[in-house]
């Protein structure tokens, strides 16, 4: 995959754990415009890969902005981007979207929790400037960690529908009446820990149908498996590869010279995505939708896995 030298421009504290990074091409030229939803593969200076939303204008192309939540039990990562000085150089990939606005829908309902509110930022930017029909909620412990919170205020404050110290018991009513007389065409999109998604895609499906329930990951969720891993063979143009019960596709496809691109290896960020040609697959990722899975057409080689005795592939 190639990466893209960066530079920080400017780093602004949203919140206490919060940290907004505003980065602009080393060599000057422009980043370009990107679709609102997309995320990015960000190389600090731990050489740690990890997947941000951008959250800056997705059609200003001069600079992408990040933010970055510092973890406290983080591995490095984003501590060590919390370190960074204006100036300091990183490195990025291009935009990946997989939570893409769905242009024909006549409503959109945004649901973010803490860190989450990222990706839904630059979603509520795009729709508010292009007149589009939606509704923000935004739960956050206070509004002192409600990281962009006065931003959105000025810039869409009838859309917003902050719930600030709202406790856990009553997010289920609140979501019902969120979700409640919606109009027909509505889609959902969600982002934020996995226990808020989970309530949340409990109580949308009883108001949206799945297929316009769209999410994004920061973690691989716990996958169902089905049994022992086998070992099978992966066939990519006209060449076959032997993939053990112990290894990974990806591994194996680039051991042999294959060409594929991989970032997060968790099955979160969609880079190592494949089309399938022939095979049954076991997936094990968090970013494919229920329908692509169903389909069998697709595969995440960084973790999924495969149930017959060949694979078929693609590059995608």
């Amino acid at each position: 995959m190639s990466l893209i030298d960066v530079r920080v421009a400017e780093i602004i504290e949203e919140s206490a754990q919060v940290k907004s990074l505003r980065l602009v091409r080393v060599d000057g030229e422009p980043l370009g415009v990107y679709e609102a939803g997309a995320h990015v593969d960000v190389v600090g200076p731990t050489a740690i890969t990890r997947q941000y939303s951008l959250c800056s204008r997705p059609e200003d192309p001069d600079s992408y902005t990040v933010a970055v939540k510092c973890e406290p039990h983080s591995r490095g990562g984003s501590e060590a981007l919390h370190a960074l000085q204006v100036g300091d150089v990183i490195q990025i990939s291009s935009p990946r979207n997989l939570l893409q606005i769905v242009p024909e829908a006549k409503h959109h309902v945004l649901m973010a929790a803490g860190i989450g509110i990222t990706p839904m930022l630059s979603i509520a930017r795009y729709l508010d400037v292009h007149d589009g029909d939606f509704d923000l909620h935004y739960f956050a412990r206070s509004s002192e960690e409600a990281a962009f919170l006065g931003l959105l205020q000025e810039k869409c404050p009838q859309k917003l529908h902050p719930h600030l110290g709202t406790p856990l018991e009553e997010h289920d009513a609140l979501l019902r009446e969120a979700l409640a007389d919606l109009p027909e065409d509505t889609h959902l999109y969600m982002c934020g820990p996995e226990p808020f998604m989970d309530m949340v895609m409990h109580v949308a499906l009883e108001y949206v149908d799945e297929e316009r329930v769209h999410k994004e990951n920061f973690r691989p969720a716990e996958q169902e498996t089905t049994g022992e891993d086998s070992a099978f063979d992966v066939e990519l143009e006209g060449e076959t590869f032997h993939v053990p019960a112990d290894r990974t596709i990806v591994e194996v496809l680039r051991e042999g010279g294959a060409d594929v691109d991989t970032s997060c290896q968790e099955g979160i960020c969609g880079t190592c995505i494949m089309e399938v040609l022939e095979g049954d697959v076991d997936h094990r990722d968090s970013v494919l939708t229920k329908s692509e899975k169903e389909s069998g057409e697709l595969i995440t080689v960084c973790v999924s896995r495969c149930t017959s005795p060949l694979l078929r592939l693609d590059y995608y």
